[in-house]
This record gives structure tokens, C-alpha cells and sequence, in this order.
């Protein structure tokens, strides 16, 4: 009898200890596959092809991280608003999924990079007033607060009482309510979901980074809507493109963070920008 409650005990144990290290965060750092989340729904950050599967400028990179690292890796497609919990509650072990690094999101989680970078632009219908208009100037550096206070005046004034769809979440939603006060902002899950309400008229622009936009523009026609206004970057827009990870990761970190900067340095990720984009996306 003794024998067979020692045997219980043991078992029940054994149980409790498997299902803790199964479910704790921390041990992404000890398993040997690393699985990287990503969207797929932010071309050509990041999309799907016609079989479901991941594809784009991020999921190329990261398996050429993942083999720098000599790690074994699984790419999992994940909603954007459930990236960061997914992350935290250890059902993931990295993000790369067009995630901007900003001041905000490094209260929360730490980031390995930045290994690209990338404008944020508006888009309207060709039919807009707002396309042609005089914003006075093709660029923002937000972080100079001074030489950006007039184009952004001008901007604030183009836009006052206009809505704008955005993606949740994001840098982009961050500016307009820091600069664009006076804009009606309404969020959807996903920026081709806001293109859609544009081009039936329930927005009257779109914002969020170049690149998608561009395809969004590509795959409805270019005959449909256009690019306006000044391209934006840094301030509230943040550092560029990171892989977001756990605080607790630091090894993890490090990993990413080499390997990030080899393939910089031999150029692995400007032609892969080339490959997906057209231009350099990597940061110089």
C-alpha cells in the first residue's frame, strides 16, 4: 500500500511539474524551437500565399535568422491585437510582424534590432479634394519638433473634421491622436479592411505605412486611389521594425541581435528589401 500511494504521489508530481513548464513563459529560452508570430495580412511585410502559407519580406528574413542561429523555428500566423498577449502568456517566442519600436510597446516587451525601417503615408480616392492639395512639404522628421511644426500645421488644416481609417493598435493611431487632434479616427482590424470602407466612401483616407498601402493601391488599381500628403517618420512613428520579445529573454535577445546585424552587414537584408519592396528598407 505504501508502494502504491508513494507511486501517486510521484505521478501527481510529475504531472504538476510538466504542465507548469509547458505553460511558463520562461521557457521558451530553454526549448529548442523558437516560434516566431507574424501576421500575414501586411504585405509585403508579411502575407499569405494561395495555400495559407506565410510568405513576404519578414518571413524571409526570418529564417535566415533563424539559421544564423542554428535554431530550429516555427513560423505561426497570429492576429495583430493578440501579439504582444500571446507573447506574455508564452504561447509564442518572437514577433515579426511589421511591430515598430517605440517607447510605449518598451514598457512592456523588449526588441531585438531594428532590422528595417519604414514611412507612414496617407492615401485618398482619385476623386478626392484632398488629392492635388498643397500640403507643403513631401516629408515629416517628427523628431525635429521645430522644423516639423509647420508642415504639420498645414496637415492638421487639410485633414480637421475628416475621417480616417487606421489599423488598431498602432504607431499610426498614436500620431493622429498626438498630432491630428481635430481627426474623426476609426479603427479596424486590418489596413485592407479600412481600404475597403475608402473606396466606398465611409472614410475619406486611409494612413498607415507605405509599403502595404502601395499594394493595397496595386491590387485595387491605381486608377482607384493615390498616395497624399507628406511621408512621416520617427517621433511617436518610433525606431523601425523589431522582433518583439520577453523582457525575461535576454539570451534570446542577444541571439537576434547578432544575427540581425550579420545580415546587415552582408547586405542579406537589402536584397531581400529589393526582393519584396523595390527599394532599401534596412536600417543604414
Amino acid at each position: 500500500m505504501k508502494k502504491i500511494l508513494m507511486a501517486l504521489v510521484l505521478g501527481a508530481l510529475a504531472t504538476g511539474t510538466a504542465g507548469v513548464t509547458m505553460d511558463h513563459p520562461a521557457a521558451a529560452k530553454d526549448a529548442k524551437k523558437i516560434r516566431i508570430a507574424s501576421e500575414g495580412s501586411f504585405a509585403p511585410w508579411n502575407g499569405m500565399d494561395s495555400s495559407g502559407k506565410l510568405v513576404g519580406f519578414e518571413i524571409d528574413l526570418a529564417w535566415d535568422l533563424c539559421k544564423r542561429m542554428e535554431a530550429e523555428c516555427e513560423l505561426i500566423a497570429q492576429d495583430w491585437d493578440g501579439m504582444i498577449p500571446s507573447l506574455q502568456q508564452g504561447k509564442i517566442d518572437a514577433i515579426m510582424a511589421g511591430m515598430t519600436i517605440t517607447d510605449e510597446r518598451k514598457k512592456v516587451i523588449a526588441f531585438a534590432g531594428p532590422y528595417g525601417t519604414e514611412q507612414s503615408t496617407f492615401a485618398v480616392l482619385k476623386s478626392s479634394k484632398l488629392n492635388g492639395a498643397a500640403f507643403g512639404a513631401e516629408s515629416i522628421d517628427l523628431a525635429d519638433e521645430a522644423g516639423s511644426k509647420a508642415a504639420l500645421a498645414k496637415l492638421a488644416e487639410l485633414l480637421k473634421g475628416k475621417a480616417v481609417g487606421v489599423q488598431t493598435s498602432t504607431i499610426q493611431v498614436d500620431f493622429l491622436e498626438k498630432h491630428l487632434p481635430d481627426v474623426t479616427v476609426r479603427s479596424y482590424d486590418k489596413i485592407d479592411n479600412a481600404a475597403i470602407d475608402l473606396s466606398s466612401g465611409r472614410v475619406d483616407a486611409i494612413f498607415g505605412d507605405r509599403s502595404p498601402i502601395e499594394a493595397i493601391i496595386r491590387s485595387m488599381g491605381k486608377d482607384s486611389m493615390t498616395l497624399v500628403g507628406p511621408t512621416m517618420t520617427r517621433g511617436v512613428l518610433g525606431e523601425g521594425m523589431g522582433v518583439g520579445l520577453r523582457k525575461a529573454d535576454a539570451d534570446l535577445k542577444a541571439r537576434f541581435d547578432k544575427a540581425i546585424v550579420e545580415a546587415g552587414k552582408d547586405g542579406t537584408i537589402a536584397k531581400l528589401s529589393q526582393q519584396h519592396f523595390g527599394y532599401d528598407v534596412s536600417v543604414r
